[in-house]
């Protein structure tokens, strides 16, 4: 083994340890229980959400009802049958002739016997049906509402949760509820119904026979509980086990030219092969638990089936059972003991349904933005551009302010710069004044308008943002172009393309602007990216222009012609700049200099650089 072999094995080897506790720091945070913290107010708000599909659960339950009368009936029916047919067999032996079953000797009992069955199976094909779409009901009522919630969830959430958590919550929790809803919990009713019905039909048939089967029947409930306690632990494992696959497998694939670049792929490819190998041991361990009980349970049902077999031929010979009743017996065995030996289970599957769901209204629950006002301001029309920081204070941790005492005033027109370190707060002053974070104290104005006042679609309609992450959705790159501004026209869009130097590149694409933008649009560079939205921001031509890091993945040649395209938007409009390169800049009107969220210095490029601080400081290490 070369040097350099031996090196990246060492690299790899460090990398895997590396991802091995990431993965056990990982597994150690994420707690989910599978048993709700509030089973019966879950249920309760549950009930409530399902508000006008209850006809239908009122459906299913009538129709249990009526399957379990005509489940139960059939076994004594053919208690009845049986006996009649053998009181003729008897008779026609004694008689010397064969038996033949016609209308009169057993035809008619045979077919009320087959319309019993077809009874069962008809309130049995509906109770399923109507569960099944009551399931599905409720499980899209909860989508369209959570849906909702995120699109009303402040920043700060999304901040503190893990994507895969929230995917997670919405998609994974969901379909298991519905998956519950239309199996466990219809099975569980039946069970119910089943196990007392043929109980009581067993107790009428010989009390003595019955209380034998109820010793072997609680016997292999206990054994059942204690297996399914094991079980619904190995559940929950397996539950943190697939959201951190989940999160691994996000993580990777989104930043896969990072740990490419990085040299991570190994790190990458441990943590992910031992959150898949440990998903594959808590589901072995899961399924073995769950697969195990139901041998156990029937072999102990086998057993009491012999023990109640010798004492129904004893009773049989003895004349205190008939053939019919004592097959009727078995059949009401055989009715209770499969819903016992899977009551259990279920019991675990509606807990971890009930679990799912409550983290499903966790988000529900979440503090949601603060509202808009019942009435509120107007923004001016048109607007003229003045925004005024006054006294502003904010912290994203209350106990933690970042802004102490903002102020400064963006007159109409004007082009302001905002410079920093990174982490000083540049971002954090757009995020306020886009009102993507509440201010905890002062007042910021448009047009001499509290913004708090104003809604935020009133607000945000005036504003246009180019993000140094360029964000693309899927569809034609003439979509993406005129994304937010409805009705534009082919040659409004390929007007902005082209003074945003777009269209250039659109033309070299297959289909031009119909090219078909997907899977995050990597068939264009980032660069290309960036230059789509800043013609998606000219097509929209609006009021206040944003620019964070507007060029910085584009070459030096074309952030020029961008330059001379934003001069010309940005003529008469005000205009908010975040940049690390200050020669793009030194032409602003006012320029902030912020550090740790404060504004330690703001003037103009001149102003600052006869001042010697440290604006000067930062501009002259960058021409130095």
């Amino acid at each position: 083994m070369t040097r350099e072999e031996k090196k990246r094995r060492r690299a790899d080897e460090r990398g895997v340890r590396t991802a091995q506790q990431l993965y056990h720091d990982d597994f150690e945070e994420e707690q989910d229980a599978e048993v709700p913290r509030d089973a019966f107010g879950v249920i309760r708000r549950l009930w409530a959400v399902s508000d006008g599909e209850h006809w239908r659960f009122a459906v299913v339950l009538v129709s249990i009802v009526c399957y379990t009368v005509t489940h139960l009936s059939a076994p004594l029916y053919s208690a009845h049958l049986i006996d009649l047919l053998w009181g003729h067999i008897q008779e026609a032996f004694a008689q010397g002739h064969d038996f033949m079953i016609t209308w009169n000797t057993g035809g008619r009992e045979c077919l009320i016997f087959l319309g019993i069955w077809t009874l069962a199976w008809m309130f049995y094909t509906l109770q399923a049906f109507t569960m099944a779409s009551f399931a599905e009901r409720l499980n899209l009522k909860l989508r369209r509402r959570v849906a909702g919630k995120l699109n009303v969830l402040p920043l700060k959430y999304y901040d503190a949760h893990k994507p895969g958590d929230v995917m997670s919550r919405v998609t994974n929790d969901l379909d298991k509820v519905s998956e519950v809803l239309q199996r466990g919990l219809l099975s569980m009713l039946i069970a119910v119904g089943s196990v007392i019905g043929a109980v009581v039909m067993m107790v009428r048939i010989n009390y003595v026979l019955a209380v034998v089967f109820l010793a072997f029947a609680v016997t292999a409930a206990f054994m059942t509980r204690a297996v399914a306690v094991r079980t619904l632990a190995l559940a929950s494992s397996q539950q943190r086990a697939v959201g951190i696959l989940t999160g691994h497998v996000e993580e990777a694939y989104s930043g896969r030219i990072v740990i490419r670049a990085f040299n991570q792929e190994a790190a990458s490819s441990a943590r992910i092969h031992r959150a898949t190998q440990r998903l594959a041991d808590t589901m072995r361990m899961t399924d073995f638990t769950t697969n195990v009980v139901g041998p156990m349970v029937r072999c102990l049902v086998r057993f009491s089936q012999v023990v109640l077999a010798l004492l129904g031929t004893w009773f049989l010979i003895g004349g205190r059972l008939t053939i019919g009743t004592l097959q009727a017996f078995f059949q009401y065995v055989n009715t209770a003991a499969e819903p016992l030996t899977q009551f259990s289970l279920t019991v675990n599957q509606l807990q971890s349904a009930l679990a799912a769901v409550e983290r499903v209204f966790d988000i529900l629950d979440e503090e949601e933005i603060e509202p808009d006002p019942v009435e509120p301001a107007l923004a001016p029309s048109p607007v003229r551009g003045r925004v005024a920081f006054e006294h502003v204070r904010f912290g994203y941790d209350p106990n933690r302010p970042l802004m102490k005492d903002v102020s400064f005033v963006a007159e109409p027109g004007q082009k302001v710069a905002i410079v920093g370190a990174t982490g000083a707060g540049k971002t954090t002053l757009i995020n306020l004044l886009m009102r993507f974070y509440e201010i905890d104290g002062g007042k910021i104005t448009l047009d001499g308008v509290d913004t708090h006042a104003m809604t935020r679609a009133d607000l945000r309609r005036n504003f246009g943002m180019v993000l140094q992450d360029a964000w693309l959705r899927e569809g034609t790159i003439a979509d993406n172009i005129a994304y937010g501004c409805d009705g534009a026209t082919r040659e409004e869009v390929m007007q902005a393309a082209k003074t945003a130097q777009v269209d250039f590149f659109v033309r070299t694409m297959p289909r031009g602007y119909d090219t078909e933008l997907a899977n995050d649009a990597e068939n264009i560079s980032q660069g290309q990216r960036q230059l789509l939205t800043i013609a998606r921001v000219l097509l929209a031509n609006p009021s206040i222009l944003i620019l964070d890091e507007a060029t910085s993945s584009v070459d030096t040649r074309t952030e020029k012609a961008i330059v001379t395209a934003m001069e010309k938007l940005t003529y008469g409009r005000t205009s908010f700049v975040i940049a690390h390169r200050l020669s793009t800049i030194v032409d602003s009107d006012l320029i902030l200099v912020m550090d740790h969220g404060t504004i330690i210095e703001q003037g103009t490029h001149e102003e600052l650089l006869a001042a010697g601080g440290a604006y000067a400081e930062l501009y002259n290490s960058q021409f130095a």
